[in-house]
């Protein structure tokens, strides 16, 4: 049995289809997914009913990400957010004017149920963005930086790679857990589009949004699969570009 870690899907549909295959995914694989199913590409509705459909197959943990949050504060209150609309919630609200109302109740209640941060057995955490109390998840004051927070991932970038973990500057986010897996902030940003690893964090949101891949990877291995970029697949639509 594999243990897979998903980054950021966006509406990429196709791209998840594409993964799913290149690995070669089966019912034995445990899959982590670390957030933002939706918003970017037109098939969030599409995609949170696949992985709805895919939960009751394999053994799947699902984290919330911060449009994820979004998308279930509009389908709730069908309050206007236009900082979210400009940053791919547009192609979902179009996205779900096709959607009924039970899908609709599906959703909420699948979006309700994602959880904040996974910690295995081996202190290998998984979340979204961050976090930023010193002592780890178990003691932030504001969960909402589980999906919000970048400065966990900026530390990790800035740090000198000559620091050792048991000099006193070094930062204690750091040493708390074996491996940190996180999304949210595109790869894309420096100049990549694979997983990138700095310090104990894994980055394996490879702009899937945008004009990156979609990626899969393999934990113990670190072996990883992708997708076309996005933009490819959907050559029709803007994304998040």
């Amino acid at each position: 049995m594999r243990t897979l870690v998903i980054g950021d899907i966006h509406g990429g549909l196709r791209a998840l289809h594409q993964i799913m295959e290149r690995a070669q995914v089966t019912k034995q694989d445990k899959l982590i997914f670390l957030g933002d199913y939706v918003d970017g590409w037109s098939q969030s509705p599409q995609v949170l009913d696949y992985l709805i459909a895919l939960n009751a197959k394999n053994d799947c943990v699902f984290i919330r990400g911060n449009h994820d949050e979004l998308l279930l504060h509009w389908l709730k209150d069908s309050t206007d957010n236009l900082l979210w609309y400009n940053h791919g919630g547009e192609a979902t609200v179009i996205a779900y004017e096709k959607v009924n109302n039970e899908t609709k109740q599906v959703h909420i209640a699948f979006l309700q149920s994602l959880q904040d941060y996974y910690l295995d057995d081996q202190q290998r955490l998984f979340i979204h963005a961050g976090f930023t109390n010193m002592n780890g998840v178990n003691f932030e004051y504001f969960p909402r930086l589980f999906y919000w927070d970048r400065t966990l991932w900026e530390t990790a970038l800035a740090l000198d790679k000559n620091m050792l973990a048991t000099d006193l500057l070094y930062p204690k986010r750091l040493t708390l857990y074996n491996e940190i897996y996180i999304g949210h902030t595109p790869v894309t940003r420096i100049g990549e589009t694979v997983p990138v690893n700095k310090a104990c964090i894994w980055n394996v949101d490879t702009g899937a949004a945008f004009k990156g891949p979609l990626t899969i990877m393999d934990i113990n291995t670190k072996e990883f699969w992708q997708s076309e970029p996005l933009n490819n697949l959907y050559f029709e639509e803007k994304g998040r570009n």
